[in-house]
């Protein structure tokens, strides 16, 4: 059997950064179960910007000359450009992406390279890291939900008045219009994009100083690389600054919301195309076939999403248990909050990036969908309130019209289309006006008011979500929509 240990093998013979203390290198498959280079090489761009600041930090504080300086940004931009072109060599025997690119600056740019650590440790350097590449995500996760929102206010713009059933319980209950159905998310995503942007605040700390759990004693300043690196400000404990991952759970917390929305949506995209619904159609491209039955279309893009919503969720979970028994300060442990954070970035922002591109192809059926509103006598409690408004008591107008919706079951007919005489006979207060209250016209004018599915209604929030989105263009942060 091969010795797992020969420090001859190529992957031992490298520099390790605790070589000094150890009589033998780590062995091979304990590198592969260790190592997580393979995961958070992504976060190369961070790790360098956190290092150009720390050493312009420690130059600026005397620990580095100007020359270690200006060797290390020469060194960094040669990394940076080899990362770009994909030239660059991740090792595994570098364990991460903190060594990997530490060991090509020193073989670039010899001890200058060697000096770049001083006053960190890997703890402080992968908190600083996540940190700095989870804003950058976040701030393109609101962007895209911007952009959804955008996407979603046309299409209810567009429907403003193409009346639909709104249901309770999975059963038709008033009429609602497809414009004022699509604003409905719209609200579901507004409050994703002002989670994700107050989750930033927090996010947006600097760990970098706290080393490895206490401090250093060398004269650093904390305050002046937390203001390069754009940090809104410096993490106050060592402790704390190194073994956080408060913010992860946020986030993961936050995006499985963005992901739970996207499913309620899914999930009605679903049925509404069904056969026995046809209420819309999807676009052939966000649909798939089946490999024995030709007929079918398939809308795979939101069954997809559906099953997505449950894999960010798993990792919120997964995130949660990961911390819940960790003693401070930094442990092993949290190399495992990476990975579920990387895939729920990307599987949001893939979900979010391919709804933006399917919602504008969604196509209502409105002929179908009037008369599907006549399923379930959507219009009965606008007759109560008609009788309401004539003089009977609520609970009295509730129960007459219960009693017409059963004549009307009986005699197999809408409400709109029972005989004057007919609704006559169970309340005298009901006169021939009471048709206007009986029309699906006439049940959206009615909730003329904040929040209700009156077609007027429905533009006045479109143009108020144009107006947000004109102020985002100045700032992205910006809210308040209704005001």
């Amino acid at each position: 059997m091969a010795n797992t240990n020969d420090s001859s093998d190529p992957l031992h013979a490298k520099n390790k950064a605790w070589s000094g203390r150890f009589s033998e290198p780590v062995a091979d498959f304990v590198l592969r179960y260790t190592a997580s280079v393979n995961f958070d090489k992504r976060m190369a761009k961070a790790d360098i910007n956190g290092s150009l600041a720390h050493a312009a930090m420690l130059e600026k504080a005397g620990v580095i000359s100007e020359q270690d300086l200006a060797d290390i940004r020469r060194g960094m931009k040669q990394i940076s450009e080899e990362i770009a072109a994909g030239k660059f060599e991740w090792q595994l025997a570098l364990e991460d992406v903190h060594l990997n690119i530490e060991a090509r600056l020193t073989s670039l740019i010899g001890d200058a390279g060697k000096r770049l650590h001083t006053g960190r440790s890997r703890n402080d350097q992968v908190a600083t890291d996540l940190r700095l590449y989870l804003r950058d995500e976040i701030d393109g996760i609101v962007a895209q939900l911007n952009e959804l929102q955008k996407v979603l206010v046309r299409v209810a713009e567009k429907e403003s008045d193409t009346v639909m059933p709104g249901f309770t319980h999975m059963q038709v209950a008033q009429p609602v219009t497809f414009g004022h159905h699509m604003l409905a998310y719209v609200e579901m995503f507004e409050r994703d994009h002002e989670r994700m942007l107050d989750l930033r605040h927090r996010v947006n700390r600097s760990p970098l100083g706290a080393a490895a759990l206490a401090g250093t004693t060398y004269p650093i300043d904390r305050e002046y690389t937390a203001e390069l690196l754009g940090f809104e400000g410096v993490m106050q404990n060592s402790l704390d600054a190194v073994s956080d991952r408060d913010y992860g759970v946020e986030f993961l917390a936050a995006a499985s919301l963005i992901m739970i929305h996207i499913s309620r949506l899914s999930e009605e995209l679903v049925y509404w195309m069904s056969q026995r619904f046809n209420f819309i159609h999807l676009p052939d491209r966000f649909t798939t076939g089946s490999s024995i039955m030709p007929q079918k279309k398939n809308p795979d893009v939101p069954e997809t999403s559906r099953g997505k919503a449950a894999r960010v969720i798993g990792e919120l979970c997964a995130f949660c248990v990961l911390l819940k028994g960790l003693p401070l300060a930094y442990n092993k442990d949290l190399q495992e909050d990476k990975e579920p954070i990387f895939d729920a970035i990307d599987t949001v922002r893939d979900t979010l990036h391919a709804f933006i591109e399917m919602m504008p192809g969604v196509e209502p059926q409105r002929d179908v969908l009037r008369e599907a509103c006549h399923a379930g006598y959507p219009t009965a409690t606008d007759l109560a309130d008609y009788l309401v408004r004539k003089g009977v008591p609520f609970r009295s107008a509730h129960d007459i019209v219960g009693q017409i919706v059963r004549a009307a079951v009986e005699m197999k007919c809408g409400l709109h289309e029972m005989p004057l005489e007919k609704l006559q006979s169970f309340s005298d207060k009901i006169g021939e006006d009471v048709y206007d209250s009986l029309t699906l016209e006439g049940a959206l004018k009615a909730r003329n008011h904040t929040g209700g599915t009156a077609p007027a209604q429905v533009l006045r929030q479109v143009g108020l979500w144009k107006d947000l989105f004109a102020r985002r263009e100045k700032d992205p942060s910006a809210g308040e929509y209704s005001k």
